[in-house]
């Protein structure tokens, strides 16, 4: 009995800690390379919206990396998961500090995001380990793409945005080598690209509400 309710608490937990608890980084806000610049009212707008994307991906790394693990067969691959969703606390800190000294707000769909990639993790979950982190590689593949758009994106002298996007990108990038080292298998063509075009609609949408 315990052993199917723990994944269920911890589930819950992470829900609430992630929608409604202020997040805790335990690394340090990445500091920039030089000293931030003055920002127009049009380039912090820019700045929020991007990070409010960022921000939105970070509660979707919440709940993949948790429904992963509640339905992972093998207990070291469940502590895996629940050690990079660890992780991605920082991200989600990270983001949403950013998003307080932007003057930007946190998408008011997060719920919804939430419990999508939820759902989503789950169904991975039950294809399998393999194919779990299969999806695990191929999500951080597509993540580490779009945060280097984000680079070109924003605003040059944002170079406190920049340097939490350039640790996060380097922090996907090493989750993805990861999950191929513990046995990833490759996902099917049409499954990566229903995964991008899923990516498109979230990000128009958070970079808007």
């Amino acid at each position: 009995m315990t052993f199917m309710i723990d994944p269920v608490l911890t589930a819950a937990d992470s829900a609430l800690r992630t929608l409604f608890a202020r997040p805790h980084a335990t690394r340090a806000l990445p500091a920039p390379s030089q000293t931030p610049g003055e920002l127009t009212d049009a380039e912090r707008r820019e700045a929020g919206a991007l990070m409010r994307v960022n921000h939105v991906g970070e509660v979707c790394a919440q709940a993949l990396y948790t429904a992963q693990a509640a339905v992972a067969s093998d207990p070291a691959l469940r502590a895996h998961f629940l050690e990079a969703a660890h992780e991605e606390t920082d991200h989600l800190a990270w983001t949403r500090q950013r998003l307080d000294e932007l003057g930007a707000r946190p998408s008011i769909l997060n719920p919804l995001w939430y419990a999508g990639a939820f759902g989503l993790g789950l169904v991975a979950g039950r294809l399998g380990d393999p194919l779990s982190l299969g999806f695990v590689a191929e999500t951080e593949r597509q993540v580490e793409a779009h945060l280097d758009s984000h680079l070109d994106r924003l605003p040059a002298q944002d170079s406190a945005s920049r340097a939490v996007v350039e640790q996060m990108k380097l922090d996907e990038a090493r989750h993805a080598s990861q999950a191929v080292d513990a046995g990833a298998a490759e996902l099917p063509t049409p499954a990566k690209a229903l995964m991008s075009v899923a990516s498109r609609v979230m990000t128009t949408l958070a970079h808007r509400i």
